[in-house]
């Protein structure tokens, strides 16, 4: 990797400045490529943006850029989310309070045309620049790890791939945003859909479509696992976000459920359950039949000790005597055939007495 320093105005990066689907956003005469097809888009929230411009009209010094450069063209390795902040004050897209870029006086403008940013020209292989791409990119307004997994397979299939999933009100956004956490422009959709489909194997599956001309298969999965969480449950709950639907639906997806009408009634019925205590885990259990996801409610450490004592340390199955700490509370009537957290349920049972019962 060959690298030198340069001392490029403001006037130069930002001639030539363009930012539209045709073209890109370009800048420096249209020989700069602001944002690879790797990088994320504008992520910057109104005070960053504005710390920018104050921080050039102070002239104090602005963080070091990098640019690579191939032949007489460059692309923005360091340095998009600053480079955009000031193309757009320039341009006149905001303003600083009442200080915007046509109520400027000449002097004001020029001092900020006139002001040298400093960029690094890094010129050498692929494998290179995106190796350096993740080492510089570790502070600041740091990448995800999705979005540095797309900085490694870049190419036709993730262009498509984020053109369902990676865009302010994409299409994927507004299927799912009630049912997946995250955004999209910091890829957490794109993520969120290789995931499920993967089975987990997100770099493997990149890897594998990274030269495919189209990503149909990833969204056509993507709309049917939200096309089959919103036929199974109808009525929308706020604890249905952020659900792993994609491996409920790669397991269960084509098993026979339960009616929505009665499964509505089940999820009412869990909800108004004083012992379920994570109540987003009731879907989970309403498909799997697993009562881990539901957090049942655990008899407290006095009502344990209650019990232990009326017992006299006996084990209300073996009948033999143990330490406290060797026993564990148990619903004498279980939780799934209506028996309650209460005193007048509980007994203690050794462990072994307790794991057997569970299996049973």
């Amino acid at each position: 990797m060959n690298i030198t320093l340069h001392e490029i105005a403001i006037r130069d990066i930002v001639n030539g400045y363009t930012d539209n689907q045709e073209e890109g956003v370009l800048g420096y005469e249209k020989k700069l490529n602001i944002r690879p097809k790797y990088q994320r888009e504008f992520v910057y929230k109104d005070r960053q943006r504005n710390a920018v411009i104050e921080t050039i009209r102070q002239n104090f010094p602005l963080n070091v850029m990098y640019w690579m450069k191939s032949g007489d063209m460059f692309e923005i390795l360091d340095g998009q989310q600053r480079t955009v902040s000031i193309c757009q004050y320039v341009n006149g897209e905001y303003a600083i309070g009442d200080r915007a870029w046509y109520n400027l006086t000449n002097d004001e403008r020029e001092q900020i045309l006139n002001y040298k940013c400093m960029v690094y020209f890094c010129e050498g292989t692929d494998s290179e620049k995106l190796a350096w791409f993740r080492i510089i990119n570790t502070a600041g307004e740091r990448l995800t790890e999705q979005e540095l997994r797309n900085a490694i397979y870049t190419g036709p299939w993730l262009t498509d791939a984020k053109r369902h999933f990676s865009k302010t009100n994409c299409a994927a956004y507004n299927l799912a945003k009630d049912y997946v956490n995250g955004s999209p422009i910091r890829q957490d959709f794109l993520e969120t859909a290789i995931n499920w489909f993967g089975k987990g194997h997100i770099n493997e599956y990149m890897s594998k479509h990274q030269h495919e001309e189209s990503a149909n298969e990833l969204w056509l999965y993507f709309c049917a696992v939200i096309e089959w969480v919103k036929a199974v449950f109808p009525a929308y709950r706020r604890e249905m976000k952020g659900l792993p639907w994609g491996e409920l639906y790669n397991e269960h997806g084509k098993k026979k459920l339960p009616s929505a009408s009665d499964l509505e009634s089940r999820v009412k019925e869990l909800m108004e359950d004083d012992d379920v205590t994570k109540k987003s885990g009731i879907y989970q259990y309403l498909i799997t039949g697993d009562e881990k996801h539901l957090n049942i409610r655990a008899f407290t450490e006095s009502q344990k000790r209650k019990a232990f004592e009326k017992q006299n340390g006996k084990c209300s199955i073996c009948e033999e005597t143990f330490k406290i700490d060797d026993m564990e509370g148990d619903h004498v009537t279980p939780w799934s055939e209506g028996g309650k957290t209460q005193p007048d349920n509980l007994q203690m049972l050794c462990k072994d007495c307790n794991r057997r019962k569970g299996k049973g």
